[in-house]
């Protein structure tokens, strides 16, 4: 599974709760007892974490449908 953030412009996006500018860092996204480390762009300073649109209704929604599966 591609673990990379797609091709996504987040340069001048800043935090709403913070002011501070996004970065892309590792996060560890947990589902059903499954564990993925994964690029998302999200605030350095508080924590908060953007999915992605293209990422939450595409490949989170297969992985989501892998795992029910099982």
């Amino acid at each position: 599974m591609d673990r990379k953030l797609p091709d996504m412009d987040i340069s001048g996006w800043i935090c709403h709760k913070c002011q501070s500018p996004l970065t892309v860092f590792q996060v560890n996204v947990t589902y059903m007892g499954a564990s993925f480390e994964v690029e998302l762009p999200g605030c350095a300073k508080c924590g908060v974490t953007m999915i992605p649109e293209i990422l939450a209704f595409g490949k989170m929604l297969d992985v989501e449908k892998l795992l029910e599966d099982k």
